[in-house]
């Protein structure tokens, strides 16, 4: 071949050999040195790419010689790596620091926060609030918005009322479902006391019903993600204590006469002083004490190569402000984490044990201190009662009077004691033959065993009055056993990602308890109580990230319950949501002020079967009719004999949600908003409704709400330094709930709300058009100085009689608006936060006035001796001749803010050993025009609340 046909030959061929084809081999690692199973390895610009294997490897052929490889994998940054004749690529991931790459938990299962469709927060550990927390729902409060955390009371033990979005269903139960480390409680035992808060790693909260429907038949009320803290793999042992000491005082009294105003209000109202005493007594200062709390926190935890372990240890014991109330209660916490097979299979085990005490004091000395007279003595001088003085007749203890509230504290002896061990194995399999494929198993257990008792002395006034033993024990368990396939895979030729998730759960419920109680000055067993229940459910659900620009998700469960009868037994339940990822367009990659951006919107339907009966479905005896019984020896046991299958079946609601979230400077400032509304059907009401509505005693699907409202929050790095950093956070909800539907005689309204001060009296009534929290009152009438007529209502018919008929629907405890707003600043070693909360829109019933002031109420007429009780100050505003019960005068604005949290720290590190001390304030201020003791009533009607708490904790931590 001559040099010219050479030279021509090379220069045809030359492209082809400047663009061979070679394949490309290697390993990917996470940074923590295990196989990065399901990584994306691929051209730079083109759709060739593959995934590794369980052992992090990886083929990639028809490489081009001047190709950039790219290695992506979920939670890790992305790299890229020119070819350069390389014919082998090994590389160990670095964890991505963005918050959008961070994975975040979904109903069975986990994503990253970029592909999130729908309405769900996560509070991580360094976000909770700071203080002596008892109770892990106190780590959250004022924190999400959506979500109300409301302190039941001041009461030792006493855990917060969690609510996500307001309750869809009226006669079931209203509370989240709570599942901790991948366990679903028993929605009528789920008592997060059991949990050491110093043990919670997150919250997740899933609010809306395209994130909730996979749970199906218990989600309509939101569902809370739990996950407890785990020890890394390859760290280095870690020791940690925690001491925290709190001092806490009432914060608030009711506001009653004093001796002095009250002798003064017995001689204006020409009454005999001759029965007044002759000293001084605060009552309310007697009952209580300044509380003390000391809680105390040991961990220790360590990672292998293939083994982490984390085991803690927790005290709490708390003497509550009122006297002889107290909480005990000591934890055991165990995480055990262990690959086999390179990683293919990772065992964890979580063991969560406690041991509680509550001591029960009689709160009924609440109520008492209120209205007992300030002029007697504490004790008498007789020795009868204790010591204690008490109301006397001829046969005794005047039964119509107050009693003493201290004799009621010293002659009660109550306590709870409760054992609770949560169990849980959870395996995970990668399936080595098909790459991308998962097995994920749960088998747990959650029981509960407790015994309880009430000893009230007979010499004490109130022991002469009734019962005085009760005792009682039982168990619960709650059994789980579920698994589920996840399926991931890259479809290159489509630019889209893959997950797929198959999964079925089983799960028991068991309840048993017995009692005894004394019947006539005996005591005698009760029958035994058995409650037993199972759900079976089948789940899946679908999403693609497709182009990482577009997200679309969809799940499916379908659900079983023994609650219900076999035609209504099993039902479907579905959610399905998608998301726009703008963040990754070029109008918002070139706007210079936008970071992120990204529309959702979802829709599902969810289910409720929480119900306080095992076989609702079967009817109730009719009344006054014979009953079935057996005989068993000398017993005769009364049997079950349904009269008839009331056609029973789930509460379903439909719900639909629209979100947004952005970000600007480069997520110096974050934001979220979503609007929901949301329909409920079918409601599991219990009887009885009027005359057409339910049957007596017995549940029925009875009526329909409809709930409607927006939710906002927004955090912003105001600075960021490297020694100095400063967050707020703020949230804030807009809600309302109305029923649309029930299922009385002509939709008539209900009565539900009852009040003290007499018998069958209700001050709320669920009616169709209103909140169910409504009111049901007399309009009052006024005289020209803005005092109340005694007695004097507007005729709201127009008919000239003044009776039931003219009490109208008038204002609603539940609030319109809720709102937090959360700082944490930190200068070097120096840390500060704070968290304000409040609400507005919402009104209480003030009973204890209604029920006290009035002169009718001071100086009663039912007694055989001469009695005066007290009265709060009202009585100088209203000079109520008797109780106005009904009044829409005690319709209270309950607008509050509260400075809920306040905590000011410094690290004191060191070569050996870093120390921690703290101060922190709780519930230091409330804002409000409210009359009663705090505005913070759950219900709306406040009747001698158990008074919260303000505290001040001293905190001292160890870090070895």
């Amino acid at each position: 071949m001559n040099q010219k046909l050479q030279t021509v030959l090379l220069l045809i061929l030359l492209p082809f050999f400047a663009f061979a084809q070679s394949v490309i081999t290697g390993t990917v690692l996470e940074s923590n040195g295990l196989p990065a199973l399901g990584a994306t390895v691929s051209v730079k610009g083109t759709s060739n790419g593959t995934s590794t294997d369980f052992d992090g490897k990886y083929t990639l052929n028809n490489v081009p010689s001047d190709a950039v490889i790219v290695f992506s994998f979920i939670g890790y940054m992305t790299q890229e790596i020119p070819l350069n004749g390389q014919t082998s690529i090994n590389i160990t991931l670095a964890e991505n620091p963005s918050e959008l790459d961070t994975i975040v938990l979904i109903g069975y299962g986990s994503t990253k926060k970029a592909n999130v469709t729908a309405a769900q927060t996560t509070v991580k550990a360094e976000e909770f609030n700071k203080g002596a927390i008892t109770s892990p729902g106190q780590l959250i409060s004022g924190k999400v918005a959506g979500v109300q955390v409301t302190a039941a009371s001041g009461r030792p033990g006493d855990g917060p009322v969690i609510r996500v979005r307001p309750g869809s269903t009226l006669g079931g139960n209203q509370d989240a479902l709570y599942v901790v480390d991948g366990v679903p409680l028993d929605q009528r035992n789920a008592s997060l006391n059991t949990i050491n808060p110093a043990d919670i790693e997150s919250f997740t909260i899933l609010k809306d019903a395209s994130a909730t429907a996979i749970y199906g038949n218990r989600a309509s009320n939101g569902v809370v993600l739990i996950t407890t803290k785990k020890a890394k793999l390859n760290s280095d042992l870690k020791i940690g204590y925690d001491v925290q000491f709190a001092v806490n005082q009432v914060q608030d009294y009711a506001h009653v006469l004093n001796a002095d105003e009250f002798r003064q209000l017995v001689v204006d109202q020409g009454r005999d002083p001759a029965v007044l005493g002759d000293a001084n007594t605060d009552w309310q200062n007697e009952i209580y004490q300044n509380g003390t709390r000391a809680i105390h926190n040991l961990t220790v935890e360590k990672g292998y190569e293939a083994t982490s372990i984390r085991a803690s240890l927790g005290y709490t014991n708390e003497n509550g402000t009122l006297l002889r109330s107290g909480y005990e209660r000591a934890t055991l916490g165990l995480n055990v984490r262990q690959n086999f097979l390179k990683g293919d299979l990772k065992l964890n085990f979580t063991s969560q044990l406690a041991q509680e005490e509550l001591r029960r004091a009689d709160e009924g000395a609440v109520g008492a201190a209120v209205v007992f007279d300030p002029t007697q003595s504490i004790f008498n001088n007789t020795g009868e009662f204790g010591g204690f003085f008490e109301y006397t007749n001829s046969t005794g203890p005047e039964g119509n009077a107050p009693r003493n509230p201290l004799g009621l504290l010293n002659s009660l002896d109550s306590q709870l004691d409760n054992k609770q061990a949560r169990l849980n194995l959870n395996a995970a399999y990668n399936i080595r033959q098909v790459p991308g494929l998962k097995f994920t198993g749960n088998a747990g257990i959650d029981y509960n065993e407790f015994d309880e008792y009430t000893i009230r002395d007979f010499n004490s006034g109130a022991g002469a009055r009734g019962n005085n033993r009760s005792f009682g024990e039982g168990f619960r368990r709650n059994q789980l056993l579920d698994g589920r396939f996840e399926y991931k895979r890259t479809l290159e030729s489509l630019d889209t990602d893959m997950d797929l998730t198959l999964g079925g759960s089983f799960q028991d419920f068991t309840r048993q308890s017995t009692s005894h109680s004394t019947v006539n000055n005996e005591l005698q067993e009760n029958p035994i109580a058995i409650d037993d229940s199972a759900l079976v459910t089948a789940f899946a659900r679908a999403s693609f990230d497709i182009k990482d620009l577009v997200v679309l998700s969809a799940s499916a469960s379908r659900n079983g319950s023994s609650r219900f009868s076999k035609e209504n037994r099993w039902a479907n339940f579905y959610g399905a949501s998608a998301a726009i990822k703008l963040t990754n367009t070029d109008f918002v990659q070139n706007s210079g002020f936008l970071s992120q951006l990204k529309l959702r919107g979802g829709f599902g339907q969810t289910g409720q079967q929480d119900i306080d009966a095992s076989f609702a479905y079967l009817s109730v005896f009719t009344p006054g009719q014979p009953q079935a019984a057996v005989q068993f020896g000398d017993q005769f046991v009364t049997t079950i004999r349904p009269e008839g299958s009331i056609d029973l079946k789930w509460e379903t609601t439909d719900q639909w949600n629209a979100g947004i979230d952005i970000g600007f400077f480069d997520d110096r400032i974050t934001g979220s908003v979503d609007g929901f509304y949301r329909e409920t059907k079918d409601l599991l009401l219990f009887g009885p409704l009027p005359a057409g509505g339910l049957e007596n005693g017995s549940f029925q699907n009875a009526g329909s709400t409809l709930s409607r409202g927006i939710e906002t929050s927004i955090s912003g790095k105001i600075i960021q330094t490297e020694n100095m950093n400063w967050t707020l956070s703020a949230n804030a909800t807009v809600q309302e709930i109305e029923i649309t539907d029930l299922a009385g005689a002509d939709n008539a309204p209900v009565p539900v709300g009852g009040i003290s001060g007499g018998t069958g009296n209700t001050i709320q009534e669920w009616a169709v058009g209103s909140d169910p929290t409504s009111f049901h009152v007399f309009r009052q009438v006024y005289d020209q100085d803005g005092n109340p007529l005694d007695g004097v209502y507007v005729d709201t018919n127009g008919d000239n009689i003044i009776n039931d008929a003219d009490r109208v629907r008038y204002k609603k405890a539940n609030h319109d608006v809720y709102f937090g707003l959360t700082s944490n600043f930190n200068y070097k070693n120096l840390d500060f936060s704070f968290t304000f909360r409040g609400a507005a829109g919402g009104y209480n019933y003030n009973n204890v006035d209604s029920n006290s002031a009035s002169y009718g109420s001071i100086f009663p007429t039912n007694t055989q001796t001469p009695i005066y009780v007290n009265s709060t100050v009202d009585i100088l505003n209203t000079n109520f001749s008797q109780q106005r019960l009904q009044s829409d005068y005690y319709i209270q604005k309950a607008d509050f803010i509260k400075l809920d949290n306040v905590s000011l720290g410094y690290n004191f590190p060191g070569e050996n050993v870093d120390i921690r001390a703290s101060i922190t304030g709780t519930n230091l201020l409330t804002i409000t025009d409210y009359d009663g003791t705090d505005p913070e009533v759950f219900g709306g009607i406040d009747n001698n609340l158990f008074p919260r708490n303000r505290g001040l904790i001293f905190g001292l931590g160890f870090k070895f």
